[in-house]
């Protein structure tokens, strides 16, 4: 199951450099750079259009659209809904990053609305914001998970991810120290990456551009959803082993740098990956 797994997660890789697609994002302000340079790493084309005046239009001569709320205003939020909608009529995939879900009133709101009106085709967030979209006792720490909500294991984890999969009828994927994605049928365990991804503000924005990269050239959303985050934990390692010891800098650069020169004989080698 690996083998054929990882055959999948190459070939999206390859198809990605070989076509493109272009990756619509509505994302957070703080990291919308990094998003962008993530995207154009991997070998997609990004573009950030969160005016409610072009939001539809850009979204439909795009691949896949990235909604990530960490930088929540009433504005976007508008935006992307009209996105959202207009992703949904012409079918291509939304990839949602529920950024902080249960932390604030608007926050909660929006991830209800989002979830209602728009089809979303992949959720990658946190355990914790996993959690409260899974309708269970979450305690988050801002945009982060709580250690509380980590403390469940695996087994807890696998019946988050599937139990939020068939909710909402699309892939879910937890990332964490181990990642954990299902698609309601299928589970897959990720063990790779680097506790210095935490040093850097936007890894899990980045890995959620990734996700949508790997959805643009892709109908199996569940195999494009372990791509993309297997190559986010991938890039993080070998940052680490680059540059890990001069300094977060530096260690945030190589990141760039590991996905640009990601192949899929890298990630086949590399990868801690296991269907459940």
């Amino acid at each position: 199951m690996k083998q054929d797994l990882m055959k999948q997660i190459g070939d999206i890789l390859k198809s990605i450099r070989a076509t493109k697609p272009l990756i619509h994002h509505i994302t957070n302000y703080v990291t919308v750079n990094d998003c962008a340079n993530i995207t154009l790493a991997v070998g997609a084309s990004p573009i950030m259009a969160d005016d409610l005046g072009e939001a539809a239009d850009i979204t439909s001569i795009s691949s896949a659209l990235v909604l990530n709320m960490g930088t929540l205003n009433e504005r976007t939020i508008e935006s992307m809904l009209a996105a959202g909608k207009q992703a949904n009529a012409i079918k291509i995939p939304v990839v949602f990053d529920p950024v902080g879900a249960g932390a604030s009133e608007l926050r909660n709101k929006t991830v209800e609305r989002i979830l209602r009106e728009v089809k979303v085709s992949v959720l990658r967030g946190n355990m914790s914001e996993i959690r409260f979209l899974a309708g269970l006792h979450a305690t988050t720490k801002g945009v982060d998970a709580s250690d509380a909500d980590l403390q469940g294991g695996l087994e807890i984890g696998h019946s988050i991810a599937k139990t939020t999969a068939k909710k909402y009828g699309c892939v879910a994927a937890i990332t964490g120290p181990t990642d954990i994605l299902s698609d309601g049928r299928r589970t897959v365990l990720l063990q790779n990456g680097t506790k210095l991804l935490s040093n850097v503000t936007g890894t899990g924005c980045m890995c959620t551009s990734l996700v949508g990269s790997f959805c643009g050239a892709s109908k199996d959303f569940l195999a494009a959803a372990a791509g993309g985050v297997l190559c986010m934990s991938l890039a993080g390692e070998l940052a680490a082993e680059q540059a890990g010891e001069t300094g977060n800098g530096s260690f945030h650069m190589a990141i760039f740098d590991a996905v640009s020169k990601m192949t899929a004989a890298t990630m086949e080698r590399r990868a801690k990956i296991e269907e459940v």
